[in-house]
């Protein structure tokens, strides 16, 4: 046997007595239950999407998709100018400068035109701008995915996470929302507040970190951060879309909600055992449940 093989042999003798050691001495720490994700049936959350149609005004569009029967609502938030929580628009609104140049009152202006060539500007309304505290004070029997857009990088990101908590407090919503961001940062700043009282979404990094700790031989050794992971069927080279994963999840007190962007794949999806869906699609999808 030659020198490099015994290394070889060495090392990944080492490898297995660490990975062997560290079963026993670790243990997996599932997350403590959060009211807010506690479904009887599959969950479909609608991600209301209005772009198509921006004479729609947005409550009114929630509301359509409330009297469908979704569970709840997926959100982006973003923060104005006088430091009010809005639902980020799905569509472009023709402003000089960014959301957080403009007041809650002068972006509800229905003078501000939303651009959309198909229909004069004296027509178009950017009232669709509601703000969060409206859509839980509308749906308080629905569950509220809220993610932070702003980045923690800009005036606005600082201060979003501190606001929505206060906001939360003040509207007695802890127990019907789940805060999340794809900055990582974000939930970090919000739970500074919260202290693990309100249910948390997992950040891009940490589902990448998940994946890894499943992936590898020492999935024992990752504590999760949050409760709620809503997962893409991939993140770049990161399958996420497999039972292995979901159970992995699972195990560790963790929601799994996939976001559904084609309702062709609705039925791969469904057969991994998931607490349900984000769609951009609900009546699609609840008919399917309901049909199956």
């Amino acid at each position: 046997m030659g020198r490099k093989t015994k290394v070889a042999l060495t090392v990944g003798a080492a490898s297995v007595a660490a990975w062997a050691a560290s079963k026993v001495v670790v243990k997996q720490e599932p997350r403590e239950e959060k009211k807010a994700l506690q479904f009887s049936e599959i969950a479909v959350l609608a991600n209301v999407d209005i772009a198509e149609d921006p004479s729609v005004h947005l409550l009114t569009a929630y509301t359509n998709a409330a009297d469908l029967g979704v569970h709840g609502f997926a959100v982006n938030i973003r923060l104005t100018k006088d430091e009010e929580i809005i639902l980020a628009p799905s569509h472009d609104l023709q402003l000089t400068g960014v959301i957080a140049d403009y007041t809650l009152a002068e972006l509800q202006n229905e003078k501000l035109p939303v651009i959309d060539d198909s229909e004069s500007l004296a027509d178009q309304e950017a009232s669709s701008i509601v703000s969060l505290r409206e859509l839980l004070e509308t749906f308080p029997q629905l569950l509220h995915v809220i993610s932070m857009s702003d980045s923690p990088d800009t005036y606005e990101g600082s201060l979003i996470p501190s606001k929505l908590w206060r906001l939360l407090k003040e509207m007695d919503a802890a127990d019907r929302v789940v805060v999340t961001s794809s900055y990582d940062e974000q939930i970090d700043r919000f739970n500074l507040y919260a202290q693990n009282s309100v249910a948390l979404g997992a950040g891009n990094e940490e589902i990448k970190k998940a994946y890894v700790a499943y992936s590898s031989k020492f999935g024992h050794l990752y504590k999760p951060n949050a409760d709620l992971f809503c997962l893409p069927e991939k993140i770049g080279v990161f399958p996420l879309a497999s039972d292995g994963f979901v159970q992995f999840l699972q195990q560790l007190n963790i929601t799994v909600l996939y976001e559904l962007t084609d309702t062709v794949d609705i039925q791969k999806l469904s057969k991994l055992e998931i607490a349900g869906f984000i769609t951009t699609e609900p009546k699609q999808v609840l008919s399917y449940f309901n049909e199956n």
